[in-house]
């Protein structure tokens, strides 16, 4: 089974750097059966890499405004990206991307991450770093258990 981890987000914006993050704890842990792409703020550059590789599975990560907790990971439906969230760092909504991963990819899971600051140069939180660590260890146990977003 192929499965790859694309990620997204801006480490120069502070919480918006989960996704950079997990994408070098990955890179630098390789989890056997995983790839990862570091999409940055334009995963989207990055569909036609993934239409080569043929993956079963894909799993986005990014860090994204839930009114949780900082550090509060979710699995996010396509339809709460569309009513809830505006993540104004990226090219183009997530949305988007999200649909042309399933118009080639059998499954394909939105993972968020709730930010405690995103602003220019800031670091990145103590609770973000610490959910961006639980979701690698899931990965390495081939579960994606998180809670769901509700509605």
């Amino acid at each position: 089974m192929k499965r790859i981890v694309i990620t997204v987000g801006n480490e120069m914006m502070g919480d918006d750097g989960a996704g950079p993050l997990l994408a070098r704890l990955l890179k630098q842990n390789l989890i056997p059966g995983w790839q990862v792409i570091d999409g940055g703020s334009v995963p989207e550059n990055y569909l036609h890499k993934i239409r080569y590789l043929k993956p079963d599975v894909v799993v986005v990560v990014d860090a994204c405004e839930m009114n949780l907790k900082a550090g509060s990971i979710r699995l996010i439906s396509e339809s709460h990206i569309v009513c809830k969230f505006i993540l104004s760092t990226h090219n183009l909504p997530l949305t988007f991307f999200i649909s042309a991963l399933r118009e080639v990819v059998p499954e394909v899971y939105f993972i968020g991450i709730q930010p405690a600051a995103v602003g220019f140069g800031m670091p990145i939180s103590s609770e973000v770093c610490r959910a961006v660590q639980i979701v690698y260890q899931k990965l390495q146990t081939g579960s994606l258990d998180f809670p769901h977003l509700d509605d």
